[in-house]
């Protein structure tokens, strides 16, 4: 089984809150995927379902953000599940809105939410990060956390969640990589694993070869000059 926990606060006080993307990618999912109703369980809502031929809970901690581990290690070991069967979707200041970086480990960045997953249910999980954008200051940070999204912000966020869950098969499969490049191209971006091949370095040469090469390219071919440049750089005969 796949465990799908979206991070966010309980309530329609933060329904609209940045904070609370998680909730708002695992509700898109649920909605275009065949998913049980809601239900309680785990200190959560959870839905049942199925994703790329793999059995799929979706989650939302009730617990509110900091405790949120309290809730998916709860459900982890009902399951018996280890950290990698474990798939975490959250907000990312650090990250431009819009866009999403998914990648397995790593630290909590300050998020109170993801301290709490990593105390209770390790750390080599899934992290789907998507990003809300900072807001320049860090005075500023928990108001435009803890702030709804702004009516210029759908222009993006409606795209990123689709996108996320018309794809949500490849989350499933552990096709990481291809997940991103469908939401980047799903927002008008690049695809990102597509760079360029690095071209072969050319072998380091002294000041002194490059100009004369230079001047070979350009040694003159008749008239005088050529003629004073054959005679003092040309083969002699044997």
């Amino acid at each position: 089984m796949l465990l799908i926990a979206g991070l966010g606060n309980p309530g329609a006080k933060y329904q609209s809150n940045r904070h609370n993307i998680g909730f708002m990618a695992v509700d898109a999912i649920h909605r275009r995927r065949s998913f049980s109703p809601w239900s309680k369980k785990f200190r959560a809502e959870i839905a049942e379902g199925e994703l790329g031929g793999q059995k799929v809970l979706l989650i939302k901690p009730q617990t509110f953000m900091n405790l949120s581990g309290e809730s998916v290690g709860e459900a982890m070991r009902f399951y018996k599940l280890e950290p990698s069967d474990l798939v975490v979707i959250y907000d990312e200041l650090d990250l431009p809105a819009g866009k999403a970086r998914l990648k397995t480990g790593g630290g909590h960045n300050g998020h109170n939410g993801i301290k709490s997953i990593d105390a209770h249910c390790g750390r080599e999980y899934r992290r789907l990060r998507l990003g809300i954008g900072h807001p320049g200051v860090k005075e500023l940070v928990h108001n435009h956390v803890l702030g709804d999204f702004a009516k210029a912000d759908q222009s993006w966020l409606e795209p990123l969640l689709d996108a996320l869950a018309d794809n949500a098969d490849m989350l499933a499969r552990g096709e990481d990589s291809q997940l991103m490049n469908k939401i980047a191209l799903a927002l008008g971006g690049k695809v990102e694993e597509e760079t360029p091949k690095p071209e072969k370095k050319a072998v380091a040469k002294s000041h002194i070869h490059q100009a004369r090469n230079h001047n070979q390219q350009r040694m003159p071919e008749s008239g005088p000059m050529a003629e004073m440049l054959k005679r003092m750089f040309g083969k002699k005969d044997d």
